[in-house]
């Protein structure tokens, strides 16, 4: 007799045939290494970008409500005005994840009859954003300005224009002079998710407007305290009377438990830690990897920290994978929903963990990839 669930197993099935089947690895960490099955192999998928030492922190009472009841640990107010001014704005406020800080803003202050004109790249949390502010949203040619210029003149009331910093698969800046000229001459609202670029680029690490010496002229950041910073968490930073009605309006903020003052208190000391110690080496690692996978033959076109190798056909990009993992490098396969089908890919993420022999071997690793499968 059949279960009226039984219909998921075809389900499952499908995406078996088509290469897509995920499963949960159980993980360690250990610095520039990942421990899989007892394996330890060079880990080259970790966000953790700047690889800042371990802090050590007390863990007391955790909050058990949100934040607007009984949540708001005072941990957070230093850390929001830090945020703040590492922004060059006037507030913030953090979220437990970037998704959610990406879903509470956009949801909260774009509404029906506004425009949304978005990145064809950007992330899946900004795409679900979207949808939930029931605005009008027109996706734009990825870092295609003549589409964004040609779609951006409808007369909707309000209009924002979203895009990442550091694009999460490909690697490569968004056209971010060039966006903020475009919405400057439609009043359009810009919103820039930097979670891949805070802290890594720009002076001191101030993020990808920075970088391009725009900082003032974003209207909204969002971002992540779990990659550059390496701790846990999200926020979004812009004028107080966003940052008002994100806590009056943002239901990913409001109808969730806090983020653990520990957490918040952990973020804060990353944040104050010498970070651009931990840039340098980064750079001086980027500089490394890049070079010697240019001299193998890879086609690099990513100036960051996110490198992306182009494979194309999901079941070779596994094959792939298998390859490296069994020779010591861990880098997961990146496939279709992620990347568009037939895109499918290794992201390359380089840390400062990583030292030079690191990446000489993980370099030795990739040739012979790049001879058995390019």
């Amino acid at each position: 007799m059949k279960h009226k669930l039984d219909f998921i197993d075809a389900e499952l099935e499908k995406i078996k045939q088509n290469n897509l089947y995920r499963k949960l690895r159980y993980v360690h960490t250990d610095g520039s290494h990942i421990i899989i099955n007892n394996r330890k192999l060079l880990n080259l998928c970790s966000n953790d970008y700047l690889g800042i030492p371990t802090t050590k922190i007390q863990i007391k009472q955790l909050q058990s409500s949100s934040r607007l009841v009984s949540g708001n640990d005072e941990a957070y107010k230093k850390l929001e005005e830090a945020l703040a001014k590492h922004k060059s704005q006037k507030s913030s406020l953090v979220y437990p994840t970037g998704y959610m800080a990406n879903l509470g803003v956009i949801s909260a202050i774009a509404k029906k009859g506004d425009l949304i004109l978005s990145d064809e790249l950007n992330h899946a949390s900004i795409i679900e954003s979207c949808k939930l502010s029931e605005a009008k949203v027109l996706i734009y040619k990825h870092n295609d300005m003549d589409d964004l210029r040609n779609k951006i003149k409808r007369s909707e009331k309000n209009k924002f224009v979203i895009t990442e910093g550091v694009f999460s698969m490909d690697g490569d800046f968004a056209q971010l002079k060039q966006i903020v000229e475009t919405s400057e001459k439609t009043n359009a609202i810009t919103i820039v998710d930097d979670a891949h670029g805070d802290f890594v680029v720009g002076k001191d690490g101030r993020g990808t407007p920075n970088h391009f010496g725009i900082t003032r002229k974003i209207d909204v950041y969002v971002s992540s305290l779990s990659k550059g910073l390496g701790s846990f968490g999200g926020y979004v930073t812009s004028r107080n009377n966003v940052i008002d009605l994100c806590i009056n309006k943002s239901r990913s903020f409001i109808y969730t438990s806090a983020l653990p003052s520990f957490l918040v208190k952990y973020a804060l000391k990353r944040f104050e830690s010498n970070r651009e110690k931990q840039r340098k080496t980064l750079e001086k690692n980027i500089r490394q990897i890049s070079k010697g996978l240019k001299q193998i033959g890879y086609k690099i076109n990513s100036n960051t920290h996110i490198i992306p190798i182009i494979i194309g056909n999901e079941k070779n990009a596994m094959q792939f994978g298998e390859f490296l993992f069994d020779n010591g490098v861990f880098a997961q396969p990146i496939r279709y929903p992620t990347v568009p089908k037939n895109q499918a890919r290794l992201r390359i993420s380089v840390t400062a963990w990583l030292s030079h022999s690191d990446i000489e071997r993980a370099l030795e690793v990739l040739d012979k990839a790049y001879q058995r499968f390019m």
